[in-house]
């Protein structure tokens, strides 16, 4: 193994560096990876912006403790391990497994991870990628290195042989559409929640909006809308399943409405999934759906501002059931890899992937993912 391990670094809002740490020794239960590649994600660039503020609102809100190593949906080959490991399914961990890993650190001992296990709600979380110092040891606590450090009680999961790094990269992203899931387990009757057939509307189709498109495909949407500000965005949502798209920046907020209107016979769409990220997208997603429709809100995951709501006319009159997404269960990864090697031959999900970057050239990388005409950018060593 390499005595040095080089990173790239936030060293604050608008600022990125390299790093150079010691290779670390496992602790026993901990997980050193030799990383393949680290997604972008909209959190990274919200904390890029200065917008760094995690789970604001909540017992774990804290600030970003600059300077870090970024990167949190991450995929890499183990080097080695503190003794015997295993991962989330009981099966032993060994030097040259590709595995993936929930971004999250639970107790496991307060009242929300006793009580709904699955989900990291935990009052003590910390996320690699945004939580730890690399001032600190183990220092390797983020995806934009050559070398992750994983602490014992990481949620690791072995990637099928089937399933590239371009595809598994996007694990953690395809666990949020777990929000889609239950939207289903609601439907119950003709008149709830999202069923077979059921007009689906994705406000956003990045990365996030994307996976749950596909993941409204495979539990039987009918038509599905992208909206969307950028046309190669909008093109990929239809290659991955989009009967209609509409760009933003060509319509105005009554055109939309009125072509979702005409589209289901005057009624509204069944279910709605809010991934651009803007309090102004919440306010009109509700107002595309029907009653008794279904409201997905998992783009707004930083603090992006207030909007204006009418409680009776947008929720109450129409019933709608609404969801907040703040983050995704750690259940839910296995099920992605499951489904992403399913499908492989159905959706391009390698295609996903469209730009990489060496760590070296990570600030090139992330000011790139800013720009409409990508999808999932990633880090590699």
């Amino acid at each position: 193994m390499a005595d040095t391990v080089k990173a790239a670094l936030m060293l604050g809002p608008g600022r990125m560096g390299m790093g150079e740490f010691p290779y670390p020794s496992p602790q026993p239960g901990a997980v050193i990876v030799k990383m393949e590649m680290s997604g972008v994600c909209g959190t990274d660039k919200h904390t890029f912006e200065g917008r760094s503020k995690q789970y604001a609102g909540t017992e774990a809100e804290t600030d970003t403790p600059f300077p870090i190593i970024p990167g949190h949906e991450n995929v890499g080959i183990v080097a080695e391990t503190g003794g015997r490991v295993l991962d989330f399914y009981g099966k032993e961990l060994r030097p040259g497994d590709r595995i993936t890993w929930g971004p999250d650190l639970v107790c496991g001992k307060c009242w929300y991870c006793r009580n709904t296990f699955g989900y990291p709600w935990c009052e003590s979380i910390k996320a690699y990628g945004n939580a730890f110092s690399s001032n600190d040891w183990p220092h390797l606590t983020g995806g934009w290195a050559e070398y992750m450090y994983l602490f014992p009680g990481t949620f690791i999961f072995k990637v099928p042989e089937a399933v590239t790094p371009e595809m598994a990269v996007m694990t953690e992203v395809f666990a949020v559409s777990y929000a889609v899931d239950k939207a289903k387990e609601c439907y119950s009757l003709a008149s709830e929640g999202f069923g077979a057939g059921a007009a689906t509307i994705i406000q956003g189709v990045g990365p996030m909006g994307l996976m749950c498109l596909i993941k409204a495909r495979i539990l039987g949407a009918g038509d599905i809308i992208a909206i969307d500000k950028s046309p190669y965005r909008l093109a990929m949502a239809k290659k991955f399943g989009a009967n209609y798209t509409i760009n933003m920046d060509e319509t105005s907020k009554e055109d939309r409405l009125l072509f979702i209107k005409d589209l289901t016979d005057g009624r509204g769409a069944d279910l709605a999934v809010e991934c651009a990220g803007s309090p102004h997208a919440f306010i009109e997603g509700l107002e595309m759906l029907r009653k008794g429709g279904t409201y997905i809100e998992a783009g707004n995951f930083v603090d992006t501002g207030e909007t204006a709501i009418n409680v009776n006319r947008h929720i109450t009159a129409k019933n709608v059931r609404l969801f907040g997404v703040t983050n995704h269960p750690f259940t839910g990864y296995g099920p992605s890899l499951k489904l992403m090697e399913r499908y492989a031959d159905v959706f391009p999900f390698s295609e996903i992937v469209t730009h990489k970057y060496p760590i070296n050239r990570a600030e090139e990388g992330l000011k790139r993912s800013f720009e409409p005409d990508t999808m999932k950018v990633v880090i590699t060593p």
